[in-house]
């Protein structure tokens, strides 16, 4: 699983939080550097913040979905963002799922395991 987050405090409680139950977590701060590790790294599902640096959650999520050997890899966007301009504009760029924050872990929990199944 790769979680692409900024804030590194959020990132740590996410990773710690998605380990304990039982998910190899790897990690990116932006959206460019989550393009490298998802080529890298190839993960089962990606967890993808929206409001990034260098490059958003948005451009990353569209660029992944014109690879052809990441394109298949379920998104979830993961936000503050609650409106539903953001709703729209991330099932637009390809989120298969969106998720906002604070986040319910037992809600995401079984949104991966659904989204995996």
């Amino acid at each position: 699983m790769l979680i692409v987050e900024d804030s590194d405090d959020a990132r740590y409680f996410m990773r710690l939080a998605l380990e304990q139950l039982g998910y190899l977590v790897v990690e990116a701060e932006n959206g460019a550097v989550a393009l490298e590790v998802a080529e890298r790294e190839r993960p089962d599902i990606i967890l993808m913040d929206l409001s990034l640096p260098v490059m958003d959650g948005m451009a990353a999520t569209e660029k992944i979905r014109s690879s052809d050997g990441l394109r298949g890899i379920p998104i979830v966007a993961v936000t503050a963002h609650q409106e539903t301009d953001f709703r729209a504009g991330a099932k637009a760029a390809g989120f298969d799922a969106y998720v906002t924050k604070p986040i319910d872990m037992d809600f995401l929990s079984e949104l991966i395991k659904g989204l995996l199944a």
